[in-house]
């Protein structure tokens, strides 16, 4: 289904249908017609008609008429006959693919009675059965009624299970239940004309007072129905400014949901032949684009196209709740262009790489070059580093007087280029070496180096880890057993072979400054400690500067049912699949520890998430290591975590991101708090997500214990990572959140903080209550080479 309008390049795209909740006539093709030229994209319709409608009832009335019916079970439930030409509007045709179903809104697939769901769940099946023969590809279905008497949410298994068995009557049609945005317990009160719900027996209803107002309660239920078998809806706004926010940022997911305005009037032209019209084209006039302020309210728009008793026939003033609709993407923020650039990329599951086992390939390189972000701030941080060398008068390494630049990784060379630049804007010359495995991206370095940076560079084809460091040649080797050593001009190319004879022929020199771009997702996932380590014992012991010069890896658990999904359906071709990490860029799913709101803030403003650091790993002359050679054990770590979770939730896995310092106060970082202010825009890396094999449901005011580990068995990388759950609402009254500059820390009174692992039975506070353990994720069977 295509929309009718295509807005401007850049705006989300809305798909919009009219629905009357008491339509009855069948939707003609001329009906159709007159709503797409009003801008509508679809039409909804009702399955069966009134018609059906009394029959049912007249059969429930009848059965529960009998008095043998009245109060027992043990009598079989009537059976609704097929339908017949007058019990439904509908019938296959060319204009069926524009429509969207609409089950009978009077059916209670909740009801405590067993009669009334039986009777309700044959007239689904019927309804949906029929309209996948006509080829109905949507149908919406209402809702649980979660309140009945005292008890609340009780018959939403039910339902599930109803729906369960509607959608194993064919394969293609979807079910959409209609759901509110909140629930409120009286608006169970308001019944549908007719609707089989009050035929509930009382003993089958307990007595008791109303339930409270619960905000959640729709959540919780769709929880119940989705995780039975289902997919996400999408609920209802209502037009203020701040759910205006809200469907713009609906309209943002991939693919966008429909918005079907309900019971705005009839469609211009259907009834009345005067108010037809060719077309229209649904967007926001010009002089509104330029103030916000004069987009009208639905009330407005109608009001200013009717200024007298005799109305002239608009467009627009016809179709005023359309209108105002198809102009919300005008107002809607642009894409920033991390936004813009992810498109595609969205909640896509992609293994992280394995540089040092693999060779990549060019286009990988490419994707990585485009980032500006990063590489401004690269240059930045070399060009503060030298200058401050000047500066504070420090001794070099090399015996040209220069100092020595070593850019490891080097890839197809950005960061040598960079490095060039920054010399040059220092004012500050500079030995550079470029030092890259890849034997295909090596060959882009010669020819660089050639073309582009004036053979100033000293390229070196090997694992960086067998380097031994700058090089000339010995003194008594004669001039042909290796290219001359020049200090600033003609650079030297060692080749795999060559550097192997260099390194024997040669002496050897200290690095001043070493630059790398090793990080992953979670700073260390790609190895950078392990290829660094190496490194470090080659920097200027005295001096010495490598960058970054420290990184760190933070968490905080998520609702990511989407990702879920995917990595379940992978497991039967990849039994790996829920035991790996995955770089992704995340869009559809929550933050499940949150910050308390701002006293001041409205109740739509997102809440703050609490990310909380898991270890940190720093390089420079004062970090080499004395360990055997081949002994990684110094790079594993361990941490556990308490996350608060104030509210319910569905846990699905953890969120991870870094942050790294290159050189004194430049940064670069993915942390959802301080990216904007570290490195906006930046696009280099996705955030990884490390999955739970079976999801955690979490209760309002619980509290999640996070326990993940950097292992290692000198011959690969590998995590391993678990959650525990605790409910203990007493603490919630005496938390409190706090937020730094290096991520937000959650700190509870008289409990467990940051990665303290305690049980919770601290002196004068109650015992916690263990909710559940979830499997150990483990990725050796997928970890990265050494």
């Amino acid at each position: 289904m295509e929309p009718t309008n295509s807005p401007p390049d850049g705006l989300p795209v809305y798909f919009v249908g009219h629905h009357e909740s008491k339509r009855q006539l069948p939707i003609s093709s001329s009906t159709l017609q007159q709503a797409q030229d009003c801008n509508y994209d679809m039409l909804t319709t009702p399955i069966t008609t009134p018609l059906f409608h009394s029959r049912v009832l007249a059969l429930l009335s009848s059965y529960l008429s009998e008095p043998k019916h009245r109060n027992s079970d043990g009598n079989p439930t009537p059976t609704i006959s097929a339908l017949s030409a007058t019990d439904t509007p509908l019938s296959p045709g060319e204009t069926i693919s524009y429509l969207v179903g609409v089950a009978s809104p009077w059916i209670d697939l909740s009801s405590p009675d067993p009669v009334v769901y039986e009777i309700s769940r044959q007239v689904l099946e019927l309804e949906v059965s029929y309209a996948a023969f006509c080829g109905l590809g949507n149908v919406v279905v209402p809702g649980p009624r979660l309140q009945y008497g005292s008890s609340h949410g009780e018959g939403i298994a039910q339902y599930a299970h109803a729906i369960q068995e509607a959608l194993a009557l064919n394969n293609f049609t979807q079910i959409l239940i209609h759901l509110p945005m909140m629930y409120y317990p009286d608006q169970d009160d308001e019944h549908v004309q007719g609707s089989l719900s009050p035929f509930a027996r009382s003993e089958y209803i307990e007595d008791g007072g109303r339930a409270k107002h619960d905000f959640l309660a729709t959540w919780d239920a769709w929880h119940i129905i989705r995780s039975t078998f289902l997919p996400n809806p999408i609920g209802s706004p209502v037009l203020t400014k701040h759910h205006q926010a809200i469907i713009h940022r609906y309209m943002r997911l991939r693919p966008p949901p429909w918005i079907l305005l309900c019971d705005v009037g009839p469609i211009p032209g259907h009834d009345n032949p005067e108010t037809k019209f060719a077309r229209a084209d649904g967007f926001i006039d010009k002089s509104a684009e330029s103030d916000p302020e004069l987009l009208p309210t639905p009330a407005e728009a109608s009001y200013k196209e009717h200024p007298t008793s005799k109305p002239s026939i608009n467009h627009r003033g016809l179709t005023p709740h359309l209108s105002y609709i198809r102009d919300l993407p005008q107002l809607s923020t642009p894409l920033t262009i991390l936004e813009q650039f992810s498109v595609g990329y969205q909640d896509y599951l992609q293994r992280p790489l394995q540089p040092l086992s693999e060779n990549l390939e060019s286009m990988t390189y490419e994707v990585f070059e485009k980032d500006c972000v990063k590489y401004d701030l690269y240059e930045a941080a070399i060009r503060r580093a030298l200058t401050d060398w000047i500066s504070a008068g420090k001794t070099v390494s090399s015996p040209s007087g220069n100092i020595v630049v070593a850019v490891v990784g080097a890839g197809r060379g950005p960061l040598v280029t960079r490095a060039l630049r920054a010399s040059e804007g220092a004012g500050v010359k500079i030995e550079l070496w470029a030092i890259e495995k890849n034997p295909n991206a090596f060959i882009l370095l010669q020819r660089h180096n050639e073309l582009e940076w004036k053979n100033l560079v000293h390229l070196v084809q090997c694992d960086m880890r067998s380097w031994n460091g700058p090089s000339h040649p010995s003194p008594h080797l004669d001039n042909h057993s290796h290219p001359p050593y020049r200090h600033h001009h003609l650079a030297s190319t060692l080749t795999a072979d060559r550097h192997h004879r260099d390194q024997q022929n040669s002496h050897h020199h200290k690095i001043d400054i070493l630059i790398s771009e090793l990080l992953g997702s979670f700073a260390d996932n790609e190895l950078s400690p392990e290829c660094l380590d190496s490194m470090i014992p080659l920097l200027n012991p005295t001096h010495g500067i490598s960058i970054p010069a420290s990184y760190t890896s933070y968490l905080t658990p998520i609702a990511a049912p989407r990702l879920h999904a995917d990595i379940a359906n992978r497991m039967a071709n990849d039994p790996t699949a829920p035991n790996t990490p995955y770089v992704v860029m995340l869009h559809r799913f929550d933050y499940l520890s949150t910050s308390p709101p701002l006293a001041d803030s409205h109740p739509s403003t997102p809440l703050d998430p609490i990310v909380q650091e898991a270890w940190s790993f720093s390089h420079g002359p004062s970090t080499t290591r004395n360990s055997t050679r081949g002994d990684n054990k110094h790079n594993t770590r361990s941490v556990r975590l308490a996350f608060p979770a104030p509210h319910r939730g569905c846990l699905h896995g953890l969120a991870g991101y870094f942050s790294a310092i290159l050189y004194a106060d430049i940064e670069l970082s993915t942390h959802p708090l301080t990216m904007e202010e570290k490195s906006p825009d930046m696009r280099s890396w996705f955030p990884i997500y490390f999955p739970l094999k079976t999801p955690m449901y979490i209760p309002d005011k619980s509290f999640l214990s996070v326990t993940i580990r950097r292992c290692t068995d000198n011959r690969i990388v590998w995590y391993e990572w678990m959650v525990e759950s605790f409910f203990e609402p007493s603490a919630f009254s005496t938390a409190t959140f706090s937020s730094t500059a290096h991520g937000s820390v959650s700190t509870i009174s008289g409990g467990e903080t940051g990665n303290s692992s305690g049980n919770g039975t601290g002196k004068g506070r109650a015992r916690r209550v263990r909710l559940g353990v979830s499997d150990v994720g483990s990725s050796k069977g997928s970890g990265c080479v050494i």
